[in-house]
């Protein structure tokens, strides 16, 4: 290139001046790829610098800002583009940056793999959603096919609860690794003034489950599976019994023993009616839980209970959210749970642990005496007046000392011992110690 000024072209220095540039320090005629590096002449007197100043800013002065809409992407290199990735699966780059990258995602199919294994990355970071279905979805299901094909032999509605736990609760253990079914868990329950507690394994669960729904199949006549073990009566005896019988902690094969007695359970009460006589009613045969009976429809709906408390226990071992049970199964654990407070409340007074009944109140069974009205809120919910001063007494809306209002779950867990009666969210009007008596008779309704 001809003509002089500050940008004429440089060839580089003659043989003596490259001895006397090495001799001043001024390096090497080429660098490590190749390229000519010289230092660059000084201009000319009264000529521009070479490298320009700073430029300013558009916001400094009165010229309007660029449109930027509608222009192409802004040329990035593949390290830069790569290091974007992760702001881009996480919605953190600009609208230009986020263009250039998703325009570079269409050629370059590691950026394109990368990028995919990040967006599912944050995908995981998101708030976990239960992935099991709706627990109503099975009873609409088989009512609707029910309402097409009647079953010859129907299960009966006090049993669908149960059967619908345990179906859920299988649903859930059957993906269960060793890992899993190894996994600490904490059994929780009320008892007199406080909670206490068990530690066991997820398989210890299963086990107790197996255990205490052995109180419901012996009255039925079928096999017990503590056959072999010590006698014992209550659901805390059985559950140590059959603990301390096995030689080794359990594991995942109480699985299939626990399902195969569900299933039994439900296909006797279908056929026999779960009657202790042939001219009673269905349901009636007594449930002995060693210190207090219940009769076979109760005692099915306590069983059901019991599997959706500790299904929650497991879940919550394992770190996987676990759904409620549907509304009208949710009502028939309330309403059970609401007719055994006041024999819970008389324990109570007779262990010392709650106020004396009023004396100018004191009934005899069948007859009016003071209530409490308890309001459950949510789609499982009702009213209950619960009698306080006699266990066969008749609540009586004229006779309401105090109110209190819970929400459903709540309520349950409650009654699981789960939730301490001091810490209960409940809405309270009216006699204080009726209302701390009727909240603490809730709790001790839990056990082992």
């Amino acid at each position: 290139m001809s003509g002089g000024g500050p940008f004429e072209a440089y060839d580089g220095p003659s043989g003596d001046d490259q001895g006397e540039e090495a001799k001043n320090g001024l390096g090497s005629p080429r660098d490590g790829d190749g390229d000519r590096t010289h230092p660059a002449p000084a201009p000319a007197p009264g000529e521009p610098p070479r490298i320009p100043l700073p430029r300013a800013s558009v916001e400094d002065g009165e010229l309007p800002l660029p449109d930027l809409a509608g222009l192409a992407p802004p040329h990035l290199e593949h390290r830069v583009l790569k290091s974007l990735l992760g702001a881009w699966a996480l919605a953190a780059c600009s609208a230009e940056e986020t263009a250039a990258v998703e325009e570079h995602l269409g050629t370059c199919g590691s950026c394109a793999d990368e990028a995919r294994r990040l967006r599912e990355a944050v995908g995981l970071l998101q708030r976990p959603e239960s992935l099991d279905l709706d627990p109503g979805l099975r009873t609409r299901v088989l009512d609707g096919c029910l309402d097409r094909r009647p079953p010859r032999i129907p299960v009966p509605d006090w049993a669908t609860p149960y059967d619908a736990e345990t179906a859920r609760l299988d649903a859930l253990l059957q993906d269960f690794g060793d890992a899993e079914w190894h996994a600490p868990v904490r059994l929780r329950w009320f008892r007199g003034e406080g909670p206490t507690s068990r530690r066991t394994t997820v398989a210890g669960v299963i086990a107790h489950l197996l255990a205490v729904d052995g109180l419901v199949a012996l009255a039925l006549g079928l096999d017990d599976p503590l056959a072999g073990a010590k006698p014992a009566g209550t659901p805390a005896e059985r559950t140590e019994a059959f603990w301390e019988a096995s030689h080794f902690p359990p594991t995942r094969s109480v699985r299939a023993p626990w399902r195969e007695q569900t299933h039994a359970l439900v296909r006797t009460v279908s056929f026999t009616g779960g009657a202790s006589r042939a001219d009673e009613a269905p349901g009636t045969l007594p449930v002995s839980y060693g210190d207090f009976e219940l009769p076979l429809r109760d005692a099915l709906v306590d069983r059901a209970f019991e599997c959706w408390v500790h299904a929650e226990d497991i879940a919550e071992a394992v770190d996987y959210p676990y759904a409620a049970p549907a509304p009208r199964h949710l009502h028939g654990m309330i309403d059970l749970a609401a007719r055994m407070l006041p024999g819970a409340l008389a324990e109570r007074r007779r262990a010392g642990l709650a106020s004396p009944a009023a004396t100018r109140h004191l009934v005899t069974a069948g007859q009016p005496g003071r209530s409490l009205r308890l309001e459950i809120e949510g789609r499982g919910g009702g009213d209950w007046l619960i009698p306080l001063d006699a266990p066969g007494a008749v609540g009586s809306a004229d006779h309401q000392v105090a109110h209190i209002a819970l929400d459903d779950v709540e309520f349950c867990r409650l009654a699981a011992g789960h939730v301490s009666p001091e810490e209960a969210a409940a809405g309270q009007v009216g006699d204080r110690e009726a209302i701390r008596d009727v909240l603490f008779a809730a709790a001790s309704l839990s056990r082992m």
